[in-house]
């Protein structure tokens, strides 16, 4: 990852709304959320919800995909684990023995771990 691309994805998480958006699409998993289930968790008006969705895809944390009359939106794991790469390639100044966090690696609902 680039340094201007990681602080497009940090600037984009520096919002609360955007910080705790990206949070529950992190955790809703792979199968992520219709924006008007994430607008209810966030208690987000809807034009307000827009912007903040259209910072995050801006800074390709997210996506989304339409259903028909819903639009479901998921976390884009691949950006989110590049810029945790990013974040953590030179952790313990290249210590073997550190090891920093696994990238996440959702599955879908029902699957076995």
């Amino acid at each position: 990852m680039e340094t201007t691309t990681a602080l497009g994805a940090l600037n984009a998480l520096s919002h609360e709304s955007r910080l705790a958006a990206f949070r529950q699409l992190v955790q809703a998993g792979p199968d992520g959320m219709s924006v008007g289930e994430l607008r209810e968790k966030l208690d987000l008006p809807p034009a307000t919800l827009t912007a903040h969705l259209n910072v995050l895809r801006g800074a390709a944390l997210v996506h989304d995909q339409r259903e028909g009359r819903v639009i479901r939106v998921r976390a884009n794991y691949l950006q989110m684990n590049a810029l945790l790469a990013y974040l953590t390639e030179n952790c313990c100044a290249g210590v073997e023995t550190c090891t920093p966090a696994a990238a996440c690696t959702p599955r879908p609902k029902g699957a076995r771990r």
